[in-house]
């Protein structure tokens, strides 16, 4: 012990220098393993920036320069250096846009949706008669109102899903189209024209109704909409007792059988109907012939934005959001207090109130909704916008 005490005394600032040094070291190698790490993630979306700019650029060079050259030697300009200063404003407009879809068109639609499926799927007339019959109600009367709640129940937490995705995805398929159309205008009016500002090639009216036409869904497709999904519900829900345990990956399969059964039925791409009004297909085969001045910008938009919504790639990006809500919203669902023991399983009657809690969430507004906001971040759904608006008309 002594020993000890006399090498502590004459070694001490030594043994303090050392730690200090150690201390210090491990302190700038935790430091410096973080900042790889943020640099290593940087250089992961910078590549991802320079990939959706060369998909941009392509394009521009193929429309502006081969299909459809401009005279840029008339303003003192190369075709080199005015398409850099093209994508550079594209790119630039095209970030602008998704702000545009996230601060101000999707708020918007998002608290009209909300507001209209509480007013037409309302279970809280169904949960009062259960709480208020206790002791009053028959077996036959009170099991007719559980198998009421679940379907209504599961309904309600499908449709918003559904909806939510869905009209998201449409309104921002809507302005990337009219984005895109209203820049390609306003670069081609360059031969005519130095003021792009003063430059407007798409009637105001047009512009407005086309973009007004998303609330379609609320106004116009509700009804048929939830009748559709309530029978779809029902098909999938018939064989569940209220006594059935629900786990996680069982809640996750009901909610995507609901919604393969809803997609599925009917003629292909029918729910194409519930986002925008049916297409005359004489208006259709009309807009292919850009010259006829009888159809207005906004038929032209309304078919191309109907066209994208048919296509294979569309289809495939709804599928990809809708299974990746579904299981965020399970996962979510999973580790609230009230829903703990959805990993081992819970009775379908204990599960359902906390699926009615859903909604809320589900239609939150877009800057809290952090589905809409993984959604937004996968990379399917990013390549698929920036492709949506690289791709101009030839």
């Amino acid at each position: 012990m002594d020993f000890v005490r006399g090498f502590w005394r004459k070694h001490r600032r030594k043994v303090l220098v050392t730690a200090g040094c150690l201390g210090s070291g491990y302190l700038l190698y935790k430091l410096y393993n973080s900042h790889t790490r943020r640099l290593a993630d940087l250089e992961r979306e910078l590549a991802h920036e320079r990939e959706n700019d060369e998909i941009i650029k392509t394009q521009l060079s193929s429309v502006l320069i081969k299909s459809d050259p401009l005279d840029f030697s008339s303003y003192g300009f190369s075709n080199g250096p005015v398409l850099f200063v093209l994508l550079f404003r594209m790119k630039a407009h095209f970030e602008s846009i998704q702000m545009i879809v996230d601060s101000t068109t999707l708020p918007h639609a998002m608290q009209f949706l909300s507001i209209r499926i509480s007013e037409e799927i309302d279970v809280s007339h169904v949960m009062d008669r259960l709480n208020q019959g206790k002791g009053m109600l028959s077996p036959p009367e009170k099991l007719q109102l559980w198998d009421e709640l679940k379907i209504l129940s599961f309904t309600r937490m499908v449709l918003s899903l559904w909806s939510v995705t869905m009209l998201s995805l449409y309104i921002r398929v809507q302005v990337n189209i009219l984005g895109r159309h209203l820049y390609v205008d306003t670069a081609r009016a360059l031969g005519s024209s130095h003021l792009l500002e003063e430059v407007d090639l798409i009637d105001r009216d047009d512009e407005q109704k086309f973009l007004s036409s998303a609330d379609f869904l609320v106004t116009n497709a509700m009804p048929s909409l939830i009748s559709d999904m309530q029978g779809s519900a029902e098909e999938v829900l018939k064989g569940k007792q209220l006594k059935d345990v629900i786990t996680t990956r069982v809640l996750q399969e009901t909610v995507m059988q609901i919604v393969d059964v809803f997609m599925s039925t009917g003629s292909p791409h029918h729910w194409v109907d519930y986002l925008m009004m049916p297409q005359d297909t004489k208006l259709s085969r009309t807009t292919s012939d850009s010259s006829d001045e009888a159809v207005s910008k906004f038929h032209q938009l309304m078919v191309e934005t109907r066209e994208v919504l048919i296509s294979t790639e569309f289809t495939n990006i709804v599928e990809i959001s809708l299974k990746c809500f579904t299981d965020a919203l399970v996962e979510e669902m999973e580790t609230q207090t009230e829903a703990g023991g959805l990993a081992t399983g819970k009775p379908l009657a204990k599960v359902l109130p906390q699926i009615e809690k859903t909604m809320n969430v589900i239609t939150a507004e877009p800057s809290k909704n952090r589905f809409l906001q993984i959604i937004r971040d996968l990379p399917e759904v990013k390549l698929f916008f920036t492709l949506l608006y690289a791709n101009m008309p030839q």
